[in-house]
């Protein structure tokens, strides 16, 4: 099985690569056109800021490439936000797969920090990368922003206020949440992507 993670200008790629070496899959990290067309599955992780990654996708046309993928394909934090209509953060428009805005964490009391960090539990709302197991599990956060919760959310999990944990439309999946950071959690989870 050829696994492929879109290499582009976003922190955490190698960390995703890892913990697919783990599960006994050699992942190709690439920006190949044809290679990610012809992979049978692809990951589109990352950590960085909206804008700045929009439009290096935009000049390297993997945002056409993206939108154009026909295989399963799995977006994890900064990359489900990307997956998505438009983020407030740098006022950005964005690959809209989700037809959804991605809105920036306000604080309503002097405890409540962003970025939020740390383990919060899932709540299972739909199928896909999920089983009846995972349902009040604890995965790994890290975001200043987030995805309402919508038609589309899959997981939902609250901090300040509910949100989307993990979106699913077609043969697109995405996860807020960290699953290479999640312990067996998060691996069962990368588990259930590479057998759809």
């Amino acid at each position: 099985m050829l696994v492929a993670i879109i290499k582009y200008n976003a922190g955490n790629i190698y960390s995703v690569d890892y913990a697919l070496k783990r599960l006994g899959i050699s992942p190709v990290v690439t920006a190949e056109p044809e290679v990610l067309l012809k992979a049978d599955k692809v990951i589109f992780p990352g950590v960085g800021e909206a804008r700045t990654t929009m439009n290096y996708l935009k000049d390297t046309k993997l945002d056409l490439l993206i939108r154009d993928l026909r295989q399963p394909v799995l977006g994890i934090c900064l990359g489900m936000q990307l997956m998505c209509k438009y983020s407030e953060e740098g006022d950005t428009g964005c690959l809209n797969i989700f037809d959804v805005e991605v809105k920036r964490f306000i604080p309503q009391k002097h405890e409540e920090k962003v970025p939020h960090m740390g383990w919060n539990t899932l709540s299972i709302v739909g199928e896909g990368l999920f089983t009846k197991e995972q349902n009040k599990q604890f995965v790994y956060f890290v975001h200043s922003y987030y995805v309402p919760i919508n038609s589309c959310t899959a997981a939902a999990t609250e901090y300040i206020l509910p949100f989307s944990a993990a979106l699913q439309k077609g043969n697109y999946y995405a996860t807020q949440f960290h699953p290479e950071k999640s312990g067996t959690v998060g691996e069962k989870i990368l588990e259930i992507f590479l057998r759809l």
